[in-house]
């Protein structure tokens, strides 16, 4: 991780095992338009946010109840000048469990404040982690809003 990726942490009271499992199961948490799978270490899937815009991922690191790594292997956002902004960063879920606690650091390296996207993507990504994901770890409902732009 660079100093500047974007990144931040949640804690919740369920063993790292399953945590991956519900993360695993994107459309739970995120709210999109998904097709394929993100269970296993080389699994591919692609986000759909409405129109054009897609994301296509492939697992590509799978460290079960320690790490989840989501590389992004193409995508077009059209709604910035540089719609490839997201190509090949990596979207990354560590996880630290202690005494039935799970700490979940996630980190978009690559979505870095000199991009373009920074400044939808850093309150997109807060949402998403410490609202969304948070909330569906927790208490198996996402929560869910408007796609930001």
């Amino acid at each position: 991780m660079k100093k500047n990726d974007f990144n931040c942490s949640i804690a919740v009271n369920i063993s790292a095992v399953e945590a991956i499992k519900k993360i695993s199961n994107v459309p739970g948490w995120w709210g999109i338009t998904f097709t394929g799978s993100a269970e296993k270490q080389n699994d591919r899937f692609i986000v759909n946010m409405g129109g054009d815009s897609f994301f296509n991922f492939t697992v590509s690191e799978l460290i079960p109840g320690k790490r989840v790594v989501w590389l992004v292997d193409d995508c077009n956002m059209p709604w910035y000048n540089d719609k490839k902004e997201w190509a090949n960063t990596k979207l990354i879920f560590d996880l630290t469990e202690n005494n039935g606690t799970t700490e979940l650091t996630f980190t978009h390296e690559g979505l870095t404040p000199n991009v373009e996207c920074y400044k939808d993507c850093e309150p997109g990504w807060t949402h998403w982690i410490k609202t969304s994901l948070f909330s569906y770890l927790t208490t198996g409902e996402g929560v869910f809003r408007p796609a930001t732009k």
